[in-house]
């Protein structure tokens, strides 16, 4: 990399100042330094199938608020972002041509609509003679220090994680910069709101949620210290890491993951001197393991492309058949199945845009294996839905729970089915979670709430349900998990 003038920086899904290489390296080789972020209409426009938005409420609110913090956090350095909604490839080589820039700069990303708009940007960029460069910004292991080529990713998770375990350092922090300067005369452009992409401006988060997620650095940071420092709860987060109810069951770092408002390097670096200073357990380990789960499904995507969105899966399974029954389809995404267990985790999701790791396995298992519903759908959802969506994390798991995906356990209906029942009466013993979310159960005991299609009558009158009219009757026979 040589040095620049002038250098337009494109922010994408990087929302932050600290360990940001992308951002460091533009600020260190250009005199001055255009920090831009563009909304993508596209990315909130309605899916064909099945009447959803691409981006939902929830990831636009948190998106908003994550752009406001960075121009915030900009402006504290003597600069600002400029904020603009449209077609990013037009609008960032028509401002790199008005301010002279020589480069633009921005994180690399590696599925298919993100790569699109960086070829798109690139081929404007050319006959302006402006450079691109795209840096490698998301993942705790850097992609150059890999001990194999993306062409030789493991197949296997264990095998990956091995690996890096024994030959790779994760690289230390790069420095936050203290100063931005910035060319003048730029106007910066308003912070859109929620109506502008179609949304009710009078949104208020429904108050049963587990955590209330607002969006930007400054408050990943202080949950990040939160989850260490001032509260220890990651000392237990192995025991804990399944829960369904509250804040504290897990670090709920994902949103802010996935939206680059905190980098993983910063998380490793920070448990590794919570270990250092306090203590070292399976707990502080098992943290870094997810963060490395996460890379393992960026990898993934950049080996194998499209094929991460296609029904036939990244296994290229063509003999798999999947139904398209939009009402069966409609009953799962609305917490209507008649599924206790399955219908209050969907619940949660509809109203908070959150849902736990253990919810998400056994509602995609039920879509899946249980319906028989193509599973391009159910992740299409999730992505609408998801606070923390990721393009590489939801829909490689999608593939890992459909069996077209990279599971050790090999292929088959079987390879990564939910018994729902055992999982509900596992994980939500008490039937605490599922009364929370659906209250017309509120007068159901521990011990039936999980078989409630076995209620007679009289126990209907009782704990005050009517079967097929205050709740549903259940989609599948719930019998089938009893006898497994």
């Amino acid at each position: 990399m040589s040095s620049h003038n002038r250098i337009l920086y494109w922010f994408r899904n990087d929302l932050r100042l600290h360990d940001n290489p992308a951002f460091s390296a533009a600020c260190t080789e250009a005199a001055e330094v255009l920090p831009v972020y563009v909304f993508d209409p596209r990315q909130f426009r309605e899916l064909p199938v099945p009447g959803i938005k691409k981006t939902g409420i929830f990831r636009t609110k948190f998106l908003i608020e994550c752009v406001a913090d960075l121009r915030a956090s900009l402006r504290l350095r003597g600069a600002d972002l400029i904020i603009r909604v449209g077609d990013p490839a037009c609008i960032l080589a028509d401002l790199a041509e008005d301010i002279d820039a020589t480069a633009v700069y921005a994180s690399k990303e590696v599925t298919s609509e993100e790569t699109d708009v960086e070829s798109a940007l690139s081929k404007r960029l050319k006959p302006l003679n402006i450079d691109i460069e795209l840096l490698w910004t998301s993942t705790l292991y850097h992609i150059r220090d890999l001990p194999f080529g993306i062409i030789k990713l493991p197949d296997v998770f264990t095998h990956f994680r091995n690996q890096l375990e024994k030959h790779v350092q994760v690289r230390e922090l790069d420095p936050t910069p203290d100063q931005v300067r910035m060319p003048a005369g730029v106007e910066a452009g308003d912070l859109p709101t929620l109506s502008q992409f179609g949304f009710p401006t009078d949104y208020q988060p429904d108050t049963r949620a587990a955590i209330s997620f607002k969006g930007g650095e400054t408050v990943a940071l202080d949950r990040l210290h939160h989850y260490l420092w001032a509260s220890d709860l990651i000392r237990t987060y192995k025991e804990t890491r399944n829960g369904m109810l509250g804040e504290a069951y897990s670090s709920k770092f994902s949103p802010w993951l996935a939206h680059g408002c905190l980098s993983p390097r910063l998380i490793y670096h920070e448990v590794k001197r919570y270990e250092a200073e306090r203590l070292r357990n399976d707990s502080t380990y098992w943290l870094i393991f997810e963060l490395i789960w996460r890379d393992f499904f960026r990898f993934v995507a950049l080996r194998f492309g499209p094929r991460l969105f296609k029904p036939s899966g990244i296994k290229h399974d063509l003999k798999r058949r999947w139904q398209r029954d939009t009402d069966l389809f409609r009953r799962w995404a609305g917490g209507e199945t008649g599924i206790p267990f399955i219908d209050a985790n969907m619940r949660e999701l509809n109203a908070t845009g959150f849902m736990s790791n253990r919810g998400r396995q056994n509602v995609a298992s039920f879509l899946v294996s249980d319906l028989g519903i193509d599973w391009t759908w159910g992740a299409a959802y999730f992505e609408s839905m998801l606070i923390d969506y990721d393009p590489c994390s939801n829909w490689g798991n999608w593939n890992y729970i459909a069996g077209v995906g990279n599971d050790p356990r090999g292929n088959g209906e079987k390879a990564r089915y939910f018994n729902v029942y055992s999982q509900a009466t596992r994980y939500d013993e008490q039937g605490a979670y599922v009364r929370h979310w659906l209250p017309e159960l509120a007068n159901v005991p521990a011990e039936k709430i999980h078989l409630l299609s076995q209620l007679s009558p009289q126990q209907q009158i009782d704990y005050g349900v009517t079967l097929g009219q205050t709740y549903p009757l259940p989609l599948v026979n719930p019998a089938k998990w009893l006898k497994e």
